[in-house]
C-alpha cells in the first residue's frame, strides 16, 4: 500500500468520510485524515489516468480509496443495501486498497467537471447506464470511464464515480487505521 498523494503528482484529495460532507452526515474517518492509500499496481494505473488528463489541463479528485474494514461494518449497520454499501461478509474493494471514488477537475480553476450528480448520490441518475442527461454530462462521464477502463479499472454500475482495479480475490481485506497505514506505507 502506498500513499496516493506521494505517488500521483497534482492529484487532489477531498476525503469526504473525514468530514461530515457525505451521505452519512457524520465523520467516518478520523477528522483531519488528509491522505489515502492504494495498492502499488492500482496506483500505477491511476497515475497513467492522471497523466493523460493533465495533457488536457484536467486532473483527478479523489473522494475515497482505502477504507478500513471496520468502517465498512459501520456503513452496513446504517445502510443495508449492497447496491451502495459493501456487505462486510465479503469486504469491499476499498478494504483491499483497489477501489477508488473519484471525479475529474479542471486544473486551472479547480472546478469539478459536470457529472450530473454529486458523490454518493444514490438515485438512478448516478448509474452508468442512465442516459437521460445533458450531452456534456454524458461526455464527461464517458471520458472518465474510458480512461479508467483503458488503464485496467472496472466500473461499478450504480455509481459513476466508483472504480476497482484488478480482481478483488487477489487482495486480502485490510483493517488498518490510517495512522497504521501511514507507518506501513513509509517502510
Amino acid at each position: 500500500m502506498i500513499n496516493i498523494k506521494k505517488k500521483i503528482p497534482g492529484i487532489v484529495l477531498d476525503l469526504r468520510y473525514a468530514t461530515e460532507n457525505n451521505f452519512m452526515h457524520r465523520l467516518m474517518y478520523p477528522k483531519g485524515t488528509s491522505t489515502t492509500y492504494f495498492r502499488a499496481r492500482a496506483a500505477e494505473a491511476l497515475l497513467k489516468v492522471q497523466d493523460e488528463l493533465m495533457e488536457k489541463g484536467l486532473g483527478l479528485k479523489i473522494w475515497d480509496a482505502y477504507r478500513p474494514y471496520s468502517v465498512t461494518e459501520k456503513f452496513w449497520e446504517l445502510v443495508h443495501d449492497d447496491r451502495y454499501v459493501a456487505n462486510p461478509k465479503t469486504g469491499s474493494g476499498h478494504n483491499r486498497g483497489i477501489a477508488v471514488d473519484l471525479t475529474i477537475i479542471n486544473l486551472k480553476s479547480g472546478q469539478e467537471l459536470n457529472m450530473g450528480t454529486g458523490f454518493d448520490n444514490f438515485t438512478d441518475s448516478a448509474h452508468h447506464d442512465f442516459v437521460n442527461l445533458p450531452n456534456e454530462v454524458l461526455e464527461n462521464r464517458n471520458m472518465l470511464k474510458s480512461l479508467m477502463e483503458k488503464n485496467g479499472f472496472k466500473k461499478f454500475d450504480t455509481e459513476w464515480w466508483h472504480y476497482s482495479y484488478g480482481n478483488s480475490e487477489d487482495y486480502e481485506v485490510l483493517d488498518f487505521s490510517f495512522d497504521q497505514m501511514k507507518n506501513i506505507s513509509a517502510k
